[in-house]
């Protein structure tokens, strides 16, 4: 029988940070990776468009006969959570797994979430974290260059552009004394040094590419779906823009060489 893959997406290649945590986890698994870097980013779209974006890249992975797809992006799992009633496969975002680690990793019932502008504008971590329990306050900071630093490899800690982005955004949330720090967009552990060091030893990062990984392997236990083999597993990558230098891109993402190269396809067709 063919091992069914796991299916990844994101807006662009920031949800390769989520790979590389998949292949620590599960590294059995096969996964299909699409990254929509023809329309990327989705922090600055309308809800409307992020939502219809996202049920094309799941349709697109669907197509690969996934048994799992996983919305590697913190702007669709903020904004289109629902679309796990419209794909039959079992699915998961980012946001849930992420707060139920946040709530039990602060002392001090602080909370900081970091994402990009849409994320942010939807109150997603909040909210949930609020739900979980109603005492803890949580200070949200949009971050809207950080996707655009990495992208274009500007991610060295000790780059002074690197470096005073990252003070211009985190220093109100230091100024709220925060013990936990989300990083709610999955392009963001890339500058986790950055990050951390302006934050300093006090500030617990939650990467949510890493907390979803883990609740990856929670469902398809429960599911009785985990690859039933020892196979080292593959991996298939997928844009919907030039793949140009994506081997290069990757391997920062990944933080290791890489073997792969992508293909391009088009979106629209799902």
């Amino acid at each position: 029988m063919e091992k069914k893959s796991i299916g990844v997406f994101d807006s662009g290649l920031g949800g390769l940070t989520a790979v590389k945590q998949l292949l620590k986890v599960l590294p059995n698994e096969n996964i299909v990776y699409f990254g929509d870097t023809g329309r990327v980013p989705y922090g600055n779209r309308s809800n409307n468009t992020i939502k219809k974006y996202a049920l094309q890249d799941a349709k697109f992975l669907l197509s690969h006969n996934v048994k799992l797809v996983i919305a590697a992006c913190g702007t669709v799992s903020s904004v289109a959570g629902d679309l796990h009633s419209s794909i039959g496969v079992p699915y998961t975002g980012v946001v849930n797994p992420t707060v139920y680690t946040a709530i039990r990793t602060t002392k001090n019932n602080r909370i900081g979430v970091i994402g990009t502008s849409a994320t942010i504008a939807s109150h997603s971590y909040k909210t949930r974290i609020k739900e979980e329990n109603p005492n803890i306050k949580v200070f949200e900071q949009d971050c809207p260059l950080f996707v655009p630093l990495v992208e274009n490899g500007f991610i060295d800690k000790n780059d002074p552009i690197v470096r005073l982005t990252v003070e211009r955004y985190l220093n109100i949330l230091k100024e709220n004394d925060i013990d936990t720090l989300i990083l709610g967009c999955t392009h963001y552990p890339i500058l986790k040094d950055a990050i951390g060091d302006v934050m300093g030893n006090g500030v617990t990062l939650i990467d949510s590419g890493m907390e979803t990984a883990y609740y990856t392997k929670k469902i398809l236990k429960r599911e009785n779906l985990l690859a039933e083999d020892n196979q080292q597993g593959q991996c298939q990558f997928f844009v919907s823009d030039t793949p140009d230098n994506f081997e290069k891109v990757a391997e920062i993402f990944l933080g290791r060489n890489m073997e792969h190269s992508a293909t391009q396809i088009n979106i629209e067709k799902y």
